[in-house]
């Protein structure tokens, strides 16, 4: 499934502070675990990871630091600060708040009530395959 690119800025800072709330990592193995966690609906290029981390590094909500790994490879570790744990608390709240409206939006208590106001079914109507006449009779 393609996410819509709005969607995937949006939820890029959360994610990200999450995954260092789990404890520090490097841009690759974030990008791995961004893949995991969305059962790889999400697939984030270095291009769209990067500017993220930098950002949140200019705001003081993760530190990076240059170590070097089991290979022998210099890498860019980062981790979350006093303050991205602040911003995190926020974040998880606003999407909180999001969740909570979409999923009462997308009820079956709400759809079906929205449902029957916009169409009314006829006695011979099934469920599915024959189209509900409307309500206003257009």
């Amino acid at each position: 499934m393609e996410i819509n690119k709005d969607l995937v800025a949006a939820s890029a800072t959360p994610l990200v502070l999450a995954i260092l709330l789990e404890g520090e990592s490097y841009g690759y193995a974030i990008q791995k675990r961004v893949s995991e966690l969305s059962g790889g609906n999400l697939e984030w290029s270095d291009g769209m990871l990067y500017p993220v981390l930098h950002r949140l590094e200019r705001l003081g909500l993760i530190a990076g630091k240059w170590q070097q790994a089991e290979t022998g490879r210099r890498r860019r570790y980062y981790r979350l600060t006093a303050k991205g744990e602040k911003q995190l608390a926020t974040e998880r709240q606003q999407w909180q708040a999001v969740d909570a409206a979409l999923r009462n939006v997308w009820s079956l208590d709400m759809l079906g009530e929205v449902w029957s106001r916009i169409f009314q079914p006829t006695a011979a109507s099934p469920l599915f395959g024959v189209p509900l006449t409307p309500a206003n009779g257009d």
